[in-house]
């Protein structure tokens, strides 16, 4: 079985969770910039003595697919440690079952296909 563990963290813990994912050799991530708000709605800024509404705030989303729900729940619980403030807004982990994968230059698929060749 693969799982697919996404992880939506504050712009400022991003070397701190890749780096703790790296500790345990976490190999194949993929990350992205991306703008979004959770239960917070944003929050509200004065520019130049006006107030405007910033609804959407830059976020980290890291992309991760392992092998096993032992690996799951390893990497769920290094990024939580790692992206934790304790503040509103230190953000989401999802993890779903993946129903097919394939590696485009070799075409294999499955596990195969995710797996590191340096193994």
């Amino acid at each position: 079985m693969l799982i697919k563990v996404e992880a939506i963290v504050r712009e400022e813990k991003f070397e701190e969770v890749k780096d703790a994912l790296n500790q345990i050799e976490v190999n194949g991530i993929t990350v992205s910039q991306v703008m979004g708000c959770g239960a917070q709605r944003g929050y509200k800024e004065v520019v130049r003595g006006s107030e405007i509404d910033i609804f959407l705030q830059p976020k980290i989303k890291f992309e991760i697919v392992v092998s096993s729900e032992e690996w799951e729940k390893k990497v769920i619980d290094t990024i939580q440690k790692a992206a934790f403030t304790g503040d509103v807004g230190d953000g989401k982990i999802f993890s779903y079952e993946i129903r097919s994968v394939m590696k485009i230059r070799t075409k294999e698929t499955g596990y195969d296909a995710v797996q590191s060749e340096f193994e």
